[in-house]
């Protein structure tokens, strides 16, 4: 299951009871149990720590994440052990990452064709774990040297009118021709950022763009599905010369049991904004007379797209309560 928090409610560190000291880190590797800190004291030049966590913490329910920010303290054995968890200003559970404070959100232009139905249901999560969100278009090359050019091409146009209209930035990407490579690795300078999107629409191959040297695995689309295999198997941090981005595995399913039905208009920021023009208070948007959104959909002033998958998320949403 998909879920997307927020914020967390991270407790204060505690202190130190006995004797020895701590060091700040960040976790930037989660696997097999292993959390792979790396210390602050010189910056990224530091060394990487293989840790285990304290039992403390399944005692207080909580668990580490890559993107945390960590004391931890070197055990004799030369590896180390996570001591205390500090405040996370976001925290996703799928993918399982803290601390995020940008989110690209890749989509192919084709191969595997673009859904924008999908792209506004990520933007919901995004915007529900309010972490401020780019799109980018990759694999741009398709729109002119693919075998389905004009559907490519009529994709990121209809990418370009809709999104940015509402303020968000878009990029366009070729990892093959490395168009864009260097505008987007510009963009996420100073950032912990995320890549997210379907599986198969060349987040891995991005990367390897972005990053000399890098070698992180890609897959071909499956013809026979249309998508992707998934390829990378573990949420880890790349450093990125002033940046640090997740890997995340691909994901191409979500679902809103983290949101309340009150909560999905404010997740489509047009909505946000029309919201307290509307009549009645609460206002769903869906029926009401006087509703400042409706009348917005029908001047044109609202992507009508982009109102028809609000009600049918709103109805998912509905569904899923009235079967629980």
């Amino acid at each position: 299951m998909t879920r997307i928090n927020r914020k967390s409610k991270q407790q204060e560190p505690r202190k130190k009871t006995g004797g020895g000291s701590f060091r700040k880190g960040l976790i930037v590797k989660a696997l097999s149990g292993y959390y792979y800190v790396r210390g602050d004291e010189e910056a990224r030049s530091s060394e990487t720590v293989q840790c285990r966590a304290r039992g403390v913490f399944k005692k207080r329910g909580e668990s580490p994440l890559v993107g945390d920010q960590v004391m931890f303290s070197l055990t004799e054995n030369g590896e180390g052990a996570v001591e205390e968890l500090l405040p996370r200003s976001s925290e996703l559970i799928r993918p399982p990452v803290a601390n995020i404070d940008l989110a690209i959100l890749v989509f192919s232009v084709s191969e595997p064709d673009l859904n924008l139905q999908l792209l506004d249901k990520f933007l919901v999560h995004i915007e529900h774990a309010g972490i401020p969100a780019i799109l980018c278009l990759s694999k741009r090359d398709l729109e002119v040297d693919g075998e389905r050019s004009e559907e490519a091409a009529a994709a990121a146009s209809s990418v370009n009118r809709i999104y940015r209209a509402i303020g968000y930035e878009v990029f366009g990407t070729s990892s093959r021709k490395r168009d864009g490579i260097e505008e987007l690795r510009q963009r996420i300078r100073g950032h912990l950022a995320v890549f997210a999107g379907q599986s198969g629409v060349g987040k891995s191959s991005l990367l390897n763009a972005i990053v000399p040297g890098l070698t992180l695995e890609t897959n071909e689309i499956s013809d026979r599905l249309g998508r992707g295999k998934h390829t990378t198997r573990h949420v880890e941090l790349i450093d990125i010369d002033g940046a640090y981005v997740a890997d995340t595995p691909g994901f191409s399913q979500l679902d809103f049991g983290e949101l309340g039905v009150e909560d999905l208009s404010y997740c489509f920021v047009e909505m946000r904004e029309l919201s307290p023009s509307c009549k009645f208070r609460g206002c769903t948007h869906a029926h009401e007379p006087g509703c400042a959104v409706i009348e917005a959909v029908e001047q044109g002033a609202i992507e009508k797209s982009r109102y028809q998958h609000y009600l049918l998320f709103l109805e998912e949403m509905k569904e899923m309560k009235r079967r629980y």
